[in-house]
């Protein structure tokens, strides 16, 4: 199995990235903060503007069933493109699809078909939804074209229904010399009734951005496309797999797709994979980064439909994760057998009326997500006697998420988390990390506690440290029921800043946005049992002197965060007790830094780290800090060789070609062309 773990060495609970494009297909764009000299998507080259936008002007349906579109196509910069590549270079290849959705239906029926013949066997051949071929341009002007299918509608077709055009369009750049063979792609979906009414109805159950907050972005069929809104055309019940008999069926194929390893067929020993295009795409290894239980992480509200996943329950959906379900005879349903969709609402209402009951929202409920817990919130009010050689002492609240005070005696855990100095936590003569749980005895006030801590700030100490809370407490949700579960009811920690000198406080820097995360992990309480769920927390121990007492490899939050997330891309293994970190799989394409970080944070110049890396199962004892961090997820012996060459007694040169506007400035080296 691909796994994902934050770290082996503290006994987190699985949890694995994956991958739905191959390498081949990534297309690639600028970081954000790509220098304007750069050359970005739609920028100037010798040979003319690279971009295309390719828009659906109109569409229409004769009486007799022609089927016909307008279309424009421009570059970044709205200058009309001429689709052979004569006026301008760069020919654009456009694939239409025609489809429409019945009266009383939800879902498309596809007009443009192709018959898909088994290669693996002999089972019959199969007819699937698929773009139009044979068709015809007219050209009415440089970038703007009549398209005329070949496929006709039946002169019987519905002119009330909705129907839809679909276009991908892809400009091919091989002549700019230095783009990738497709690296330019726009998509279109254009909705109207051939009757010329208003449409009314559509099919929006999940929106492009929705699977773009893990995919960045979404990619199917070597990247011809990118919007959900086009595949749902051609992914409808119509098409079915003909080697394997399997439905190709948007809302099963992605459910199964996403469910992947957790699959029970899985799980019973029978892989999930599609024969497709002559190999095998198995799914089998997928694991999502999060609780797949999250069903609102993919249907957001952002889509009109979006709440399809829990008013329309259907066998073919909930049979899709559930595969060890069969509603003919009612195995694992209750022995309930379901021969039609009709009675699925009856049970399996949208809301809950309580905790894991039959309702979608109760039969997905994740317990740490329960409304019923109480919750826990703290703060660090001050922090007082925090001079070098002196125990700090730490007044803190303890409140439930109703702002009644909560009884620390009472919960299951609470500790005090003292780091410092904040430039780089436990390293140099006033290094300290230290953690103190607060006696039971203590004695609060309205929630307010005062605990003086039994460690003392270094005598070395200089600058400002960092005062953490975390606090955790075990819950029975729906106690004495046959639903009876345990939930774990966490704060946020929270961190509080302060000089033990007089000298001004400086926070610790922050380098990602814990917001990223959370748009893949939906939220960071997988880690260490939900205490630690915040990047900030992270690093007071994840710090430069942290090592795996197993492999040595170091565990500082910028090499090991690299290396979970490069995963099978690796040079070498990265392992931290019994977990190989290299069969991970990454959603998106590594070389977007901004996916996790903050504006600029990721260039060597902003690097605010000075502490060397503790690294003795690396390719040195200790590696020099920006080095440290290229090698989280570039760790060939070629990289390390080249960092420490370039490293002397006054400290790494990296700036001098690496920082914004050199030639291997960091933007410049992770371009990606889109």
């Amino acid at each position: 199995m691909r796994k994902y773990l934050a770290s082996a060495l503290l006994a987190l609970a699985p949890v694995v990235l994956f991958n739905i494009a191959s390498a081949d297909d990534h297309r690639v764009k600028p970081t954000v903060d790509f220098a304007a000299t750069a050359r970005l998507n739609g920028s100037t080259t010798s040979l003319g503007k690279t971009g295309v936008v390719v828009k659906i002007q109109s569409a229409a349906i004769a009486k007799d069933g022609t089927i016909t579109v307008r279309a424009t196509i421009v570059d970044s910069d709205n200058i009309p493109l001429d689709r052979l590549g004569v006026a301008t270079k760069g020919p654009v290849s456009l694939s239409f699809i025609a489809a429409y959705i019945p009266a009383g239906q939800s879902q498309y029926v596809s007009y443009t078909t192709s018959v898909a013949a088994a290669t693996l066997n002999s089972n019959p051949s199969q007819v699937q939804a698929a773009n139009d071929s044979g068709g015809t341009f007219t050209t009415n002007a440089v970038g703007d074209y009549t398209y005329t299918f070949k496929t006709k509608a039946p002169t019987t077709f519905d002119s009330t229904a909705t129907h839809s055009i679909g276009v991908s369009a892809q400009r091919n750049l091989a002549e700019f010399g230095t783009f990738d063979e497709w690296s330019e792609t726009s998509n279109d979906v254009f909705n109207f009734v051939p009757n010329g009414t208003p449409v009314k109805v559509t099919r929006s159950v999940v929106t492009t951005a929705a699977c773009n907050q893990c995919h960045d972005p979404l990619i199917g069929h070597g990247g011809s496309r990118l919007e959900v809104e086009l595949c749902i055309m051609c992914h409808t019940p119509q098409t079915i797999n003909p080697d394997t008999g399997l439905t190709m069926d948007m809302k099963v194929m992605v459910h199964k797709i996403h469910m992947g390893s957790s699959l029970p067929s899985v799980i019973a020993g029978t892989p999930y994979r599609v024969w497709h295009r002559g190999a095998w795409s198995d799914f089998s290894t997928v694991v999502f980064p999060q609780d797949v239980r999250n069903c609102t992480t993919c249907h957001s509200a952002a889509a009109t439909q979006a709440a399809n996943y829990k008013t329309n329950p259907s066998r073919a959906v909930c049979g899709s994760c559930h595969d060890d379900v069969n509603f003919a005879t009612g195995v694992n349903h209750v022995n309930l057998p379901e021969p039609d969709d009709n009675q699925c609402k009856g049970c399996h209402t949208p809301d809950a009326i309580h905790d894991f009951d039959a309702s979608v929202s109760g039969a997905h409920l994740i317990p740490m997500n329960s409304t019923s817990l109480p919750g826990l919130v703290t703060a660090v009010m001050k922090v007082t006697n925090a001079v070098p050689g002196s125990q700090p002492v730490v007044t803190f609240s303890v409140q439930n998420k109703a702002g009644a005070p909560v009884d620390i005696s009472k919960i299951s855990s609470i500790r005090i988390v003292l780091g410092g100095p904040n430039t780089d936590y436990n390293t140099g003569p006033g290094a300290i990390r230290v953690s103190e749980t607060p006696p039971a005895t203590l004695q609060g006030n309205n929630g307010v506690y005062v605990y003086t801590m039994t460690n003392k700030i270094p005598a070395a100490g200089t600058g400002s440290y960092t005062i953490s809370i975390e606090a955790a407490n075990t819950v029975t949700l729906m106690p004495n029921t046959q639903q009876s579960t345990t939930a774990v009811d966490a704060a946020k920690p929270v961190e509080f800043y302060f000089s033990v000198d007089k000298s001004a406080t400086a926070p610790r820097r922050t380098v990602v946005d814990v917001a990223k995360c959370q748009s893949c992990h939906n939220n960071m309480e997988f880690v260490h049992g939900g205490t630690r769920a915040a990047t900030q927390e992270c690093t007071i121990c994840h710090n430069p002197a942290l090592t795996d007492g197993t492999s040595g490899q170091s565990v500082d939050m910028p090499v090991q965060i690299h290396s979970i997330h490069r995963g099978d891309a690796l040079a070498n293994p990265y392992v931290l007790g019994t977990t190989n970190y290299q069969d991970v799989r990454f959603p998106g394409d590594l070389r977007d830094c901004t996916t996790c970080h903050m504006t600029g944070t990721y260039l060597v110049e902003n690097v605010g780290a000075k502490a060397m890396v503790a690294s003795p199962g690396g390719f040195t004892k200790t590696t020099a800090p920006i080095s440290a961090a290229c090698q989280g997820c570039h760790d060939d012996v070629a990289t390390a060789s080249h960092a420490l060459a370039n490293t002397t007694v006054l400290g790494e040169s990296c700036a001098a070609c690496h920082s914004a506007g050199e030639e291997f400035s960091v933007d410049r080296v992770h371009q990606r062309i889109f």
